[in-house]
């Protein structure tokens, strides 16, 4: 019984101080999907050479979706004629950074580990663009529809979608059922059981002596990346769950490693980047993105401890 009250208590703790910070983020997260279209993303995202790759990783940035969202997104540049750079960018830095995510890290983990954590990955979106295109993977001209974003304007008579409501009142409409029933419906499980997993790690005292006896210092990037490259969470339900690990004794650049890497590898990237690029493009992206998060987390820790652990 004491058990289950230390939970609640912590994953209400959890949960007050993510909510606002949420709220905040789905609301912006609806204006982006109402006011820029997916049209105009691949229309700056196509082509060679690192302007499109920065592109790629900027907007990827700030476009309001998970790792599952990117993924059709990420490969319809590529059937449009984008490298593999912008590509690899792309899936980067989307999964990786949302708006919800930014303002939830910053809520529980400071400012300056949030700040540190999203630079660190549109450096690692940029770098791994320049990987991806030095593989020589040749693009594919073929066009094809998206599915994520279609556009309304463009339907024919076989088309079932109804003409998009531009007034004021159809586009708030828009803005908030994106934000409060779409984007819930995308991460609100993931969010809840970041946030109870957390909670559990925090509240069971065998896995704090464990942490703190196996993982503060060198093995919490093997665990990371371990941990990682397993365990699928989108970037909002990782950022409870690494602070529960720090807080249990975690070492904190550890905990920047986990943080970028767990959102960005999912089963569903490694099963499309296998079928679209095949099995070597695949191993490239995973253990670059792996090498990159830990160069990350050994930033994070000479930065603001003198000390890779």
């Amino acid at each position: 019984m004491d058990f289950v009250l230390r939970f609640y208590h912590v994953f209400a703790a959890y949960f007050v101080e993510t909510v606002p910070a949420l709220f905040l983020g789905l609301i912006i997260s609806g204006l982006i999907h109402e006011f820029v279209s997916d049209e105009w993303v691949v229309e700056h995202m196509g082509g060679k050479g690192i302007k499109p790759i920065i592109y790629a990783t900027l907007v990827g940035a700030v476009v309001p979706v998970c790792c599952w969202g990117s993924l059709p997104i990420a490969v319809s540049f590529h059937k449009k004629g984008a490298s593999l750079g912008p590509v690899f960018a792309f899936l980067v830095a989307t999964p990786a950074t949302s708006i919800n995510a930014v303002l939830v890290a910053w809520r529980i983990l400071g400012l300056g580990f949030t700040l540190y954590v999203f630079i660190a990955v549109i450096i690692i979106g940029i770098i791994m663009g320049i990987i991806g295109d030095s593989l020589g993977v040749k693009t594919v001209a073929k066009e094809i529809d998206l599915t994520v974003g279609h556009d309304h304007e463009k339907c024919t008579g076989h088309c079932e979608c109804k003409p998009k409501d531009l007034s004021a009142k159809g586009r708030t409409i828009s803005i908030l059922k994106y934000a409060f029933i779409d984007m819930p419906k995308e991460i609100g499980l993931e969010t809840l059981a970041g946030i109870a997993m957390a909670s559990l790690v925090a509240t069971i005292s065998p896995i704090g002596l464990w942490i703190k006896s196996h993982l503060a210092r060198g093995l919490g990037y093997v665990f990371a990346v371990a941990f990682g490259l397993i365990v699928y969470m989108c970037a909002t339900m990782s950022i409870p769950l690494v602070d529960a690990f720090i807080k249990q004794g975690l070492n904190a650049g550890a905990g920047v490693t986990l943080l970028i890497l767990g959102p960005i590898v999912s089963y569903g990237t490694i099963l499309v980047l296998r079928k679209e690029f095949g099995s070597k493009v695949l191993a490239v992206f995973v253990i670059s993105i792996s090498v990159l998060c830990v160069l990350a987390g050994y930033g994070y820790q000479l930065a603001f401890f003198g000390r890779i652990w």
